[in-house]
């Protein structure tokens, strides 16, 4: 059947044929580099991570393009807050922002433009604007003119005079109409600037977008993304100006991710209801934060709590607990085994597809896989050898890996007790046989108390950590 995708733009489910065959040319904004990065950049990045890595699963070459806006009125507010220069400041921030992916195991982008070093294009691109007359040099400013864009409001269903109405509050005469917006902002004292024919100054938001997206991924795209926050105006602006430029359909669908709600709010920095990236990793692995996102499903919003970590962790757990090795001694290597298995196995796979396939339903395909954990941990309960259970458990890695979950532990454990713990549950194991089950049970609670879960069968006992 192929993928369908929903398309902010048309609110549909739609088939999805892409420009070029087999390759997807994908466009994601990325973060506003003045300050600590916190899980809702997190949330956003991580969507898009999972549908690029099942984009290249189902067979297409992905050219991913997420931009770091680096000038910037809050990045300049920032610097003088702290006494230093913008431009080092937002270098800092970029560089953290790659560590933060990278712990993420968020796969990089083909190419990470920079609103600075893309001035050329977006210089081009503002003139090209002026020339057709869908902009305006204004004092030093130049601003687009929405009145000539006639299907302006398309992204988000809003009307012009309904805007218009909404604008009054803060007119500025220096604009046709309320609702243009600035392409070029005359520059202020000791602020970044560059040189232009119209003044100089540096770029509005919204152009950095198009300008980057045009250079590098041509005047049209199959998918542009970003959290739902962004649909106005900045992706209502960029559709504006980029198709006013081109005279082409920009973007032929446009991807929007829910957003992490902390006590009933969006996690914003306006706000100030944050949770870093660094403090969460500190206390739990990405793959948590991950699973909670797959949960979610990626329109949906993300609520952030205690109840909701919990869950993913127990998922988590739960996941891996199918990797674990046959019990001792296992021996049964029936056919009834296998056939359950091999059955179980195609019956996961072509669900997941079918899932995700259905734009991108990753909660329904995360179902899929557990139903193939229940069937793993059945058969190892039943005395499944490890040469039964290896190829089910290759096929759970698998597409584990296309949903970019890490399965080994990820706080590097130190594994030197690991002799002592044995030792502690062979111990165990005799005061069982001799019946001094309070013994036994002491153990087995001091361990647990250490994170330590053993499992009991008829084969014997395993341990693993919680």
């Amino acid at each position: 059947m192929g993928i369908k995708i929903y398309n902010t733009l048309t609110r549909k489910k739609e088939d999805f044929v892409t420009i070029e065959p087999h390759k997807v040319r994908m466009y994601v904004c990325g973060p506003t580099v003045y300050s600590n990065a916190h899980i809702g950049h997190a949330m956003s990045s991580l969507v898009f991570d999972i549908i690029k890595r099942y984009l290249e699963y189902r067979g297409y070459s992905v050219n991913h393009v997420m931009n770091f806006t680096d000038v910037d009125d809050k990045i300049i507010n920032r610097a003088n807050q702290q006494g230093v220069d913008p431009f080092e400041l937002a270098e800092g921030y970029i560089k953290e922002f790659r560590r933060h992916l990278a712990d993420l195991n968020i796969l990089p982008a083909t190419f990470n433009p920079r609103a600075t070093q893309e001035m050329p294009q977006i210089l081009e691109m503002i003139q090209g604007l002026i020339d057709k007359g869908y902009a305006y040099p204004k004092d030093g400013d130049v601003y687009f003119r929405v009145t000539r864009d006639e299907d302006y409001g398309k992204l988000s269903g809003r009307k012009l005079d309904e805007m218009q109405a909404g604008a009054r509050i803060d007119v500025d005469d220096r604009k046709e109409h309320p609702m243009d917006f600035a392409l070029w902002k005359a520059a202020k004292p000791d602020e970044p600037a560059w040189d232009t024919a119209w003044g100089r100054g540096r770029p509005g938001w919204h152009i950095e977008c198009s300008a980057m997206n045009l250079a590098h991924l041509g005047e049209q795209i199959d998918i542009h993304g970003g959290g739902n926050d962004l649909i106005f105006p900045h992706h209502e602006n960029e559709i504006a100006q980029s198709e006013s430029f081109t005279g082409k359909p920009f973007s032929r669908y446009w991807v929007h991710n829910g957003m992490l709600t902390l006590s009933g709010e969006k996690m914003s920095k306006s706000i100030g209801n944050l949770v870093s990236i660094d403090e969460f990793l500190s206390k739990h692995s990405a793959s948590t934060l991950r699973l909670m996102v797959l949960n979610s499903g990626y329109r949906s919003p993300l609520t952030f709590n205690d109840e909701v970590i919990g869950a993913a962790e127990k998922g988590l757990e739960r996941l891996r607990s199918a990797l674990k090795p046959a019990l001792p001694g296992a021996s049964n290597t029936s056919e009834d085994v296998k056939k359950s298995l091999d059955e179980q196995i195609k019956k996961t796979r072509d669900a997941f597809i079918e899932n995700m396939d259905d734009d991108f339903n990753s909660a329904g395909a995360l179902g899929n896989l557990f139903d193939l954990v229940r069937v793993i941990n059945q058969a190892r309960a039943d005395g499944a050898s490890d040469e039964i259970l290896k190829p089910a458990q290759a096929v759970l890695n698998e597409l584990c890996g296309v949903f970019g979950l890490i399965l080994e532990k990820e706080t590097g454990e130190d594994q030197s007790a690991a002799p002592f713990i044995d030792y502690l549950v062979e111990l165990r194991t005799e005061m069982r046989k001799q019946k001094l089950f309070a013994f036994s049970d002491q153990i087995r609670d001091r361990l647990s108390s250490m994170g330590i879960v053993l499992e009991d069968s008829k084969d014997g006992t395993t341990w693993h950590r919680a």
